[in-house]
């Protein structure tokens, strides 16, 4: 069985020792409603997760009765299923394709928690469904694997035939952490290793674990680039964020985003590897300079072929020199960094670079749009569009706000 787009892989049935490969569900277990139907407004509708696809074009909004895509520029609603008996908890996009993971809530009486169903939208049909013994807590994609995260285990699978590659131990993984890259020459898996403050890094191609000792706390959140050249992290602590080279675990530079405890939502790094930005439980996303390239360039617009995996394990004398370049912007530091060493290392840090105030205690994740702008969703339903001075930084200025689940832009 095969997609109808390009870009999506090919599925066949298949059996694993990891998990069960059961039946696909009815067809018409999802249903488009069109408004004059009697469609849900929205108004009690709960928000149960959001994400981004792999290129931050797109997000999902996993809700008690179902999920919902959007086109984030323009901002549109795309289109929404509805279903019947519960809703979905996660739900993880391909790209734009027709592929999705989904991840039924508690109260879905036919999709528990424990499942992850391989749905094509375009068919509107289940081509696949793992079952496990425990809660799913997160489900990630690229064009050739499926990487399924639970408390203290996550399984890697090819996506052509569905057939179990790889399953590796973590530490305590109630959160779910894991990030994979999706750059088409390389395979790089980033998650939690067997003690507090590690991160194990997993290069498929080049046959390469590289364990990381990020923290002295817990991990809180991490994400790598689209290439996985380059891994940020930040504890449960919640002050600095850290950005290693993912081949020899070098740490390449830290930013720190405040003094006191906040706890972090999200993570994210531009595609071209200039800025950083960090949301936390404090009503800020944080946006940093970097320091650090791939390449010089973002890989997504690169005419050239990147270079390999291997040819870049061949180099790892210059890795992190090539790594490392100036910046047109910096991020600032006290007036008394010079006494480095002698005053508490606050002082020497990195601050943010622009910044945007939010709700507090609300669950934000931000990502960067086009033209130095940042959009950010929220556990509240909102949806911000802001814009940042790459030369002066400070705070930013906001575009644009939406009230996503109430939104008139539905799907036609």
């Amino acid at each position: 069985m095969t997609s109808t787009l390009p870009s999506s892989p090919p599925f066949l049935s298949s059996s694993s020792s990891a998990a069960a490969l059961v039946a696909p569900s009815s067809p018409s277990l999802l249903s488009l409603p069109h408004p004059a139907d009697g469609g849900d407004d929205g108004a009690a509708t709960q928000l149960l997760s959001v994400s981004w696809n792999q290129d931050y074009g797109c997000f999902a909004a996993a809700t008690s009765s179902g999920f919902r895509i959007y086109n984030c520029e323009p901002f549109k609603e795309t289109f929404r299923r509805d279903i019947r008996g519960g809703g979905f908890r996660i739900v993880e996009m391909l790209f734009r394709s027709n592929i999705l993971a989904l991840v039924g809530s508690e109260a879905n009486s036919q999709y528990p928690p424990n499942r992850v169903l391989i749905w094509d939208d375009h068919q509107s049909r289940c081509i696949g469904e793992f079952s496990f013994r425990s809660q799913v807590r997160a489900v990630r994609l690229s064009r050739d694997r499926i990487v399924v995260v639970l408390e203290h285990k996550v399984y890697v699978y090819n996506f052509t035939d569905l057939k179990l590659l790889h399953q590796i131990e973590t530490l305590a993984n109630p959160r779910g952490l894991c990030c994979l890259s999706h750059h088409p020459n390389t395979s790089v898996l980033a998650l939690p290793g067997l003690y507090r403050g590690q991160v194990r890094i997993e290069h498929f191609g080049l046959n390469l674990v590289k364990l990381v000792n990020a923290h002295d706390n817990h991990i809180a959140c991490l994400t790598i680039t689209m290439d996985g050249l380059l891994l940020a992290t930040a504890s449960t602590k919640g002050t600095l964020i850290r950005i290693f080279n993912t081949m020899d675990g070098t740490r390449l530079q830290e930013v720190r985003r405040g003094v006191d405890r906040a706890e972090i939502y999200g993570i994210t790094l531009s595609q071209d590897v200039q800025w950083l930005a960090v949301s936390s439980g404090k009503g800020t996303v944080h946006i940093f300079s970097l320091r650090v390239r791939v390449g010089g360039e973002d890989s997504s617009t690169n005419s050239n072929p990147p270079q390999s995996p291997a040819l870049l394990h061949q180099n790892s004398s210059t890795a992190v020199t090539a790594l490392i370049s100036p910046s047109t912007s910096s991020n600032p530091s006290s007036s008394l960094s010079f006494m480095r060493g002698v005053l508490p290392k606050y002082f020497s840090s990195e601050w943010s670079f622009a910044q945007f105030r939010l709700p507090e205690e609300t669950q934000f994740i931000a990502a960067f749009g086009s033209q130095n702008t940042v959009i950010v969703a929220g556990m509240d339903a909102s949806f911000y569009r802001c814009q940042f001075d790459p030369v002066h930084g400070g705070e930013m200025l906001q575009q644009e706000y939406v009230r996503f689940l109430k939104t008139e832009s539905r799907p036609k």
